[in-house]
C-alpha cells in the first residue's frame, strides 16, 4: 500500500473511527455520559463483534476495489482515483465504505457501552446523508458522465441490493 492511500486511511476512517470517538470519551469521562465500559461483560462484546466484523470486512473489501480497479488515486475527495470503480461491494451499494465506517461505529458505540460515542456515530450518519448527495455525487456525475448516471439509477446509495448489479457491457 502507497503512502497516499495509508495517508487517506489515517485521515478519513481513522478521524471517524479513533479520533472523533476519543475525543467523544474524554469529553464523557467522569461525567453521566461516560462509557461503561466493563471488559469482563461479554454482552458489550457479543452485541459489537458481528457489526465490528462485518464493518471490518467492508471497508477493506471496498479498498481493496479502489487500488485493483481505481488505478492511481485514493477514496480520499482530494485525491481521487481516475477510473470508475462498480465491483465487489460497490455491485450492490454506492457506499459500502461508508457504511463499513458505521458499522464499526456501532460496534465501537456497544463495547465501550458510550452515548458519546454513539451520538457522533449519529452526527457522522447525518453529515454523510448531507454530504453525499450535495457534493460527491455531482462530483462523481461530472467526472463519470452517463456511466455514474447508469450506475446511480441501478445501485442505491444506502441499503444494498439483494442481488449484484450486473453493468451493461460496452
Amino acid at each position: 500500500m502507497n503512502i497516499r492511500m495509508l495517508k487517506a486511511i489515517a485521515i478519513l476512517p481513522g478521524t471517524a473511527l479513533i479520533f472523533a470517538p476519543g475525543l467523544a470519551l474524554w469529553f464523557g469521562a467522569g461525567t453521566a455520559w461516560a462509557a461503561d465500559f466493563t471488559p469482563d461483560n461479554l454482552q458489550p462484546i457479543l452485541l459489537a463483534l458481528p457489526f465490528a466484523v462485518v464493518g471490518l470486512i467492508m471497508m477493506i473489501w471496498s479498498v481493496r476495489m479502489y487500488k485493483i480497479h481505481g488505478g492511481d488515486g485514493t477514496p480520499a475527495p482530494w485525491d481521487p482515483i481516475p477510473n470508475f470503480v462498480a465491483n465487489g461491494p460497490y455491485l450492490y451499494v454506492r457506499n459500502p465504505m461508508l457504511i463499513g465506517v458505521i458499522l464499526f461505529q456501532g460496534a465501537e458505540a456497544a463495547y465501550l457501552q458510550s452515548w458519546p460515542v454513539f451520538i457522533w456515530m449519529l452526527i457522522f450518519i447525518v453529515a454523510n446523508m448531507i454530504y453525499f448527495p450535495l457534493s460527491e455525487e455531482p462530483g462523481l456525475e461530472k467526472r463519470f458522465g452517463e456511466t455514474y448516471l447508469r450506475y446511480k439509477e441501478n445501485v442505491p446509495r444506502w441499503i444494498p441490493r439483494f442481488s449484484a448489479w450486473k453493468p451493461p457491457s460496452n
